[in-house]
């Protein structure tokens, strides 16, 4: 038995290389994008979309018989209930944290595993993130030393970070914020007999 992991994300393959869990990568065949924008125009919502989408990395990734393939996702809810997108640019990335900037939003983050193309076990975990009131000295000086880093971030943070120095106050499991439900996660692989217990 394997666990294959669907994802691109060097810090979801870190956490799992840090906990001890044996994996190997494999790409997903899915447009995110084109993926996003279907789910959101059929009418889920921002965990739904999270949820989803990992379903559909998870599926999408063909092992052997007896793999495990593990999709993960995330999505930024705003207070509204709508989604941030990755930013296009500098200039977007400091629109969207000058947006979150003295408001708190919700981060879904989501795990499937599939067995022979099929969902077998899913999980979501939700976290809410107060950012505080940020100056625009603050934001320049923050973007001039992270923005190769949160790039491709969702929001413009990497709590693992410098990032960390912008909220007041973050509610749920850390593990999500950087990526993927991980405590459950681990659960359910001892449950099957994949790591020992």
């Amino acid at each position: 038995m394997r666990l294959l992991l669907a994802s691109k994300s060097s810090t979801r393959r870190e956490m799992l290389a840090r906990a001890g869990v044996p994996f190997d990568t494999a790409e997903a065949s899915l447009d995110e994008e084109a993926a996003k924008a279907g789910l959101s125009g059929a009418g889920f919502d921002a965990r739904g979309i999270a949820e989803e989408l990992a379903q559909l990395k998870a599926i999408s990734v063909t092992g052997v018989a007896g793999d495990l393939v593990l999709g993960s996702d995330q999505t930024l809810e705003l207070p509204d209930g709508t989604m941030l997108s990755k930013p296009r640019s500098r200039d977007d990335a400091k629109t969207q944290l000058r947006a979150l900037a003295g408001t708190t939003h919700r981060l879904h983050s989501a795990a499937v595993i599939a067995e022979a193309g099929v969902a077998a076990w899913w999980c979501c975990e939700t976290v809410e993130l107060s950012m505080r009131p940020l100056s625009e000295a603050f934001l320049e000086a923050y973007l001039d030393r992270e923005y190769e880093h949160i790039r491709w971030s969702v929001g413009g943070y990497r709590v693992e970070g410098p990032g960390a120095q912008l909220f007041d106050r973050i509610e749920g499991s850390h593990f999500a914020v950087l990526g993927m439900p991980l405590l459950p996660l681990l659960a359910q692989l001892r449950e099957r007999g994949y790591l020992a217990r």
